[in-house]
């Protein structure tokens, strides 16, 4: 999201390895250079609809990129290229709500590879979009494991700007783009109590009283409280003035305006929450403002599952292979959070909630909630079907329906088994080569003695 001026040698020298690596590596790994749309047919497999109940021998029809057709029977266009999938699943394709994808290459030691954060601490007009690197060598890794799409999302600051929900295959950010701005993400103000947190907070250093930082908490909230208020008053000006022109011009504002379709509830907003207080003052914050919330973090969430489903707020999980909160919390506390969830009747989802190289471990975040309560059946739309309902693309994608976007893995097993393969991968009708930066130096490296 930074303009960053490189050096022409900087350049040259950029230009010289692109050219050196093409022609030493395997092009086939590169973002959308193989792979075209067609007519597909994945027959005699067993589809997992999600949705719906599971066709044990079924036929998928994929045609210009969209789910045309599926069933027991179904009719097999003429010249479409088949896959015969015996003895396999076909999944729609998962996805991570709350990742940095694409917008962190090295983030340790190389400051130039992250672009996650803009100047400042309010910065709404920031979009994830248009600092998307295509080329990120862990979509590959982390599309081969059956992650199809992602939101990535930008962080640091009050508000952090506008998250993009993409696929995970294209050459441009544009192209690989679902919803361009499919949120506003918030850091909801708190006190720290721990180190390394990304969150923004007001730190407790040495004696200082916790009073005197509650008292910067609720200033950082009353600023994000008047920052929408402006924002809602800014979108009627706009708006009378629109009715009519004979009205005085307001002056033009980008933070303002990139703001109002969040604060008149058009679009979601993330806030980012953790611990039993922060989630309660996030939901009566978002109550008191009119905001479409959704929690992310959510790792107290089990804690206020009655205000959660009373405000019928859902809630990102990220945290489900963390470590507890507490000391005195039981081991398992993050492990069955989904379910605790689920048997309360919250909306939620499963994330890894990483920047980017180990958001290929979502079905393992997954799997491990089915393990501690949550059924496979519920562990599985946890990573599909809900986060797209709670993304509002549940009309495009997370379930194998007819018209949806034809985001498929076809795999030997279990999709949220370790031992699981993906044998075949469409993102948006693409068949992809299950190739990835992993493979390449697996190949390079293996006959090495």
């Amino acid at each position: 999201m930074k303009n960053r001026l490189l050096p022409l040698t900087t350049i040259v020298v950029m230009f010289a390895v692109a050219a050196h690596a093409q022609q030493i590596g395997n092009p086939t790994t590169q973002q959308g250079i193989t792979g075209t749309r067609g007519v597909y047919v994945i027959r005699n497999a067993r589809i997992v609809t999600v949705s719906g109940p599971e066709i044990e021998n079924g036929t998928v029809v994929i045609r210009e990129g969209k789910i045309e057709a599926v069933g027991a029977n179904v009719t097999v266009p003429a010249g479409a290229q088949q896959i015969d999938a015996s003895g396999m699943s076909v999944y729609p394709g998962m996805i991570d709500v709350a990742t940095a994808m694409g917008l962190v290459e090295v983030p340790q030691g190389a400051a130039g590879t992250v672009d996650t954060a803009e100047v400042g601490d309010t910065n709404p007009n920031a979009q994830a979009i248009v600092a998307v690197n295509p080329h990120s060598a862990h979509i590959g890794v982390t599309r081969v494991d059956g992650i199809t799409a992602v939101v990535t999302m930008p962080q640091g600051g009050l508000i952090s700007g506008q998250a993009a929900l993409i696929n995970l295959n294209g050459t441009t950010p544009r192209e690989m783009a679902v919803v361009p701005s499919v949120a506003l993400v918030i850091n909801f103000p708190r006190v720290a109590r721990g180190f390394g947190d990304r969150e923004f907070s007001v730190e407790t250093q040495g004696n200082q009283n916790i009073t005197e930082a509650m008292n910067q908490v609720n200033q950082q909230i009353e600023q994000l409280r008047k920052l929408l208020r402006d924002a809602e008053a800014y979108g009627r000006a706009q708006d009378a003035y629109a009715r009519d022109p004979k009205l005085p011009r307001p002056d033009t504002n980008i933070e303002l305006a990139s703001l109002v379709p969040f604060v008149r509830g058009e679009r979601p907003v993330v806030l980012r929450a953790n611990r039993e207080t922060e989630i309660r003052g996030a939901i009566r914050f978002a109550d008191e403002m009119k905001l479409k919330a959704i929690i992310l973090g959510g790792e107290d969430s089990p804690k206020v599952a009655s205000l959660l489903k009373e405000k019928n707020v859902p809630v990102i999980l990220t945290g489900t292979l963390s470590l507890p909160l507490r000391e005195d919390d039981y081991y398992d506390a993050l492990y069955e959070a989904a379910s605790r969830l689920q048997a309360a009747g919250v909306r939620f989802c499963i994330s890894t909630g990483n920047s980017g190289a180990g958001v290929r471990n979502l079905p393992l975040y997954a799997g491990m909630s089915a393990a501690f309560g949550l059924s496979k059946e519920e562990a599985l739309k946890a990573v599909t079907l809900y986060p797209a309902q709670i993304m509002n693309v549940a009309d495009r994608m997370g379930s194998i329906e007819p018209g949806k976007i034809a985001n498929l893995v076809v795999t030997d097993g279990d999709l949220l088994e370790v031992r699981t393969h993906v044998r075949y991968l469409f993102i948006d009708g693409v068949r992809l080569p299950l190739t990835s930066r992993h493979t390449e130096l697996y190949d390079a490296f293996k006959d090495r003695k």
